[in-house]
């Protein structure tokens, strides 16, 4: 028996555009109302939402059960992280802030059993393989993995063809937000020079054959970036989302008592 399918994967293969949103309640009941909402892909967030592995893992089953595929970023490049994630059962991992071909190249090997990699071989163990009932685990996980790295620094653009060029990289997600600081527009992600830099970036990364993505809350921008070539894109935070909703709940509340 094979490793699951990654439909995440083949789908952006097939030039598919899929929308998404970013899953930082770090909570596995909040995580599966979002994943209710149809979204295509849902990112569970190790970077800046409070979580550890088994909080990754509990909402990593509520998402896998629904129609929206789980995609795992992590804090680090680390390759125990990498692997650990891996195990529990992420198919799909985004890796933030690559500045270079060399750590790219480091990367992939994480995501492969040797002799392509060197990821640990623990799958009996793992979540991953069904605890053992995936019998061909270790001969076929490395075709079913998506890797995405960040390019999210200036640096990290200036190495962007070179990034582009590793074998085992599938995606490229621009961070626009780290990208503004880094550029010096502090949190003004429309800044007509980061907006530029940010489309630049995608219709590379698109001629290059590998799926650009994008976190962009505004929707101008975020068709802008479609149009671009973008093909996985996150539109909504729930963070945010329920923040919002729940002031604006909380203000009328008080407009009722207050006539």
């Amino acid at each position: 028996m094979p490793a699951p399918h990654n439909p995440f994967k083949s789908r952006l293969a097939a030039g598919e555009a899929l929308m998404g949103a970013w899953v930082g309640l770090a909570d596995s009941y909040a995580a599966e109302i979002t994943a209710s909402a149809g979204f295509d892909w849902l990112l569970i967030d190790g970077e800046h939402a409070p979580n550890d592995l088994r909080s990754i893992m509990a909402q990593l089953r509520v998402v896998q059960a629904s129609g929206s595929h789980p995609v795992v970023r992590l804090p680090m490049d680390e390759t125990w992280a990498i692997k650990q994630v891996l195990d529990i059962g992420a198919q799909s991992i985004l890796i933030p802030m690559v500045e270079s071909r060399s750590q790219a190249e480091r990367l992939v090997r994480a995501t492969r059993y040797a002799p392509q990699g060197n990821r640990g071989v623990g799958a009996a163990l793992a979540r991953a393989s069904g605890f053992a009932a995936v019998t061909d685990y270790i001969a076929t996980a490395g075709e079913q993995i998506w890797l995405g790295v960040q390019v999210e620094t200036r640096a990290g653009l200036a190495a962007l063809d070179d990034i582009l060029a590793v074998e085992g990289v599938d995606g490229v997600f621009i961070g626009p937000a780290d990208l503004a600081a880094d550029m010096g527009f502090g949190a003004d992600l429309g800044a007509a020079p980061v907006v530029e830099a940010v489309l630049d970036a995608i219709r590379r990364i698109a001629a290059s054959g590998k799926a650009p993505g994008i976190l962009m809350t505004d929707p101008a921008l975020a068709q802008q970036c479609l149009d671009a070539g973008a093909r996985f894109v996150a539109t909504s935070i729930d963070v945010i989302t329920y923040a919002l909703a729940i002031r604006a709940a909380g203000e009328a509340a008080r407009a009722l008592r207050d006539g």
